[in-house]
């Protein structure tokens, strides 16, 4: 197979990534939505945007399975070790993040009370989803090191950190001040609110029982991971 014929294999993938990175931040650009909602309504656009991103990933993961391998670098244990660790942190932070109320959740533009929103995970960070799939993600590219993987892993992680600035910077147009009070005793680095002394970790609003269902759900997928995904995790 020719370097020509490969790269041409790996082009849906690329242009799946692509319109699924992309589609996030087109379709949430404060014109594009202003106007798409004034169109439809605020529920339709909604409806829209999940489907929008809804195709493009079930595109992305097809496109995924079909690609070549083409390996660029080999971690080996030292990578798969690495994932093992970090993956029960990511699924803790996405999980706690998408069972916590936010003003940085889907919705969370119509939040009123952004005071009282400074408790619980968002005093370690803002954004405690993103950054679970940010870690997904780089956990995922230490153990694949192959192309198709830095593709679908590297564009992941660039959505999950470029969307962090993406929504400070439209909650703050949209909620003004409150948004920025709420800002300044909150932080998108994880603990660097915390470690600057503007807020004291809240460990009993973020619980026990959250932050369990995460570390279930790390277990799930260690072991079933063979059957959903055809990997198995804890090959030599």
């Amino acid at each position: 197979m020719t370097q020509g014929q490969t790269a041409l294999e790996l082009a849906p993938l690329v242009l799946a990534m692509l319109g699924f990175v992309g589609g996030h931040f087109v379709l949430s650009w404060p014109v594009v939505r202003g106007r798409l909602v004034a169109a439809l309504g605020e529920t339709p656009f909604l409806v829209v945007y999940s489907l929008v991103a809804a195709a493009f990933l079930v595109w992305t993961v097809v496109a995924y399975r079909a690609a070549p391998y083409i390996a660029l670098w080999e971690l080996g244990a030292a990578g798969r070790a690495f994932a093992l660790v970090v993956m029960p942190l990511a699924l803790v932070l996405a999980v706690v993040g998408l069972a916590s109320p936010s003003p940085t959740a889907v919705g969370g533009e119509r939040a009123r009370d952004l005071g009282r929103a400074v408790r619980g995970i968002t005093t370690i960070t803002r954004h405690p989803f993103l950054w679970g799939a940010a870690l997904w993600a780089l956990a995922h590219l230490a153990a694949n090191g192959d192309a198709a993987a830095l593709i679908l892993f590297g564009g992941m992680l660039v959505l999950a950190l470029a969307g962090m600035a993406a929504i400070d910077h439209r909650r703050a147009a949209r909620l003004g001040e409150g948004w920025r009070a709420f800002a300044d005793r909150t932080s998108a680095t994880p603990f660097a609110a915390a470690a600057a002394g503007r807020v004291a970790v809240d460990w009993r609003g973020i619980g026990w029982a959250r932050p369990a269902a995460g570390l279930v759900l790390y277990a799930v997928l260690l072991y079933a991971h063979r059957w959903l995904f055809g990997v198995p995790v804890l090959a030599g």
